[in-house]
């Protein structure tokens, strides 16, 4: 899979990533286009670094582009975008949460959204919602985005080398039994992260009604 993906022309690999990034990013198409897991599968084709400079670069416009059109999404419709029936489905309480930070934290919760998942996703557009000026926003989306794209890169890039090693002393069974391990791996670790978001954002809830009682 990886000497096909390393096939690809590196154009195609790299603007199709950039895509499911900035969809990822988008509010409502965020929640249904994988673009962290195809960041780092295309991450393993990372193997020199003009290729993995590109591709961050890549990675973090498209991230921030993204952004911007999930902060004028919520500059255009304002706290009435809660009430939609997307948001109402999947992300009411992280809606809430995002809010609820930004209005505390203002640009520092813009930049550490980017690092949990469906938070991610609706945070820009809160951001517009909550009327933080662009100003402050975009530097916030910009460093958050290129720390974001560096960290999953370097992952994918680190993860692909593995694979390359242990394919020169396993046989094609053995690849199979290890690429299998290493998919079952990979479904945990996401899985694991969003778990972890979602305590986050229950701990968060819990403290702040104690917060606001102080």
């Amino acid at each position: 899979m990886l000497n096909w993906l390393q096939s690809l022309p590196q154009p195609a690999l790299v603007g199709a990533t950039g895509l499911l990034v900035l969809l990822e990013c988008t509010v409502g198409l965020g929640f249904i286009a994988p673009g962290e897991s195809g960041l780092l599968i295309a991450a393993t084709t990372a193997t020199t670094a003009p290729r993995f400079v590109v591709l961050v670069l890549v990675v973090t416009v498209c991230a921030g582009i993204g952004d911007s059109i999930g902060y004028a999404i919520g500059r255009r419709f304002g706290p009435r975008l809660r009430e939609t029936k997307l948001i109402q489905r999947y992300g009411t309480d992280a809606w809430d949460k995002a809010t609820g930070i930004l209005q505390r934290r203002g640009a520092w919760a813009v930049f550490f959204a980017r690092f949990l998942p469906v938070v991610r996703t609706l945070t820009p557009a809160a951001a517009g919602t909550s009327k933080l000026p662009y100003r402050k926003f975009l530097p916030a989306v910009v460093s958050g985005a290129l720390c974001w794209s560096l960290l999953h890169v370097g992952l994918g890039a680190a993860l692909g080398e593995a694979a390359r090693r242990v394919e020169n002393v396993l046989s094609t069974g053995g690849m199979i039994v290890v690429g299998v391990l290493a998919a079952i791996g990979l479904f945990f670790l996401i899985r694991f992260k969003k778990k972890k978001a979602a305590a986050a954002l229950a701990a968060a809830a819990e403290k702040e009604p104690a917060d606001d009682r102080g």
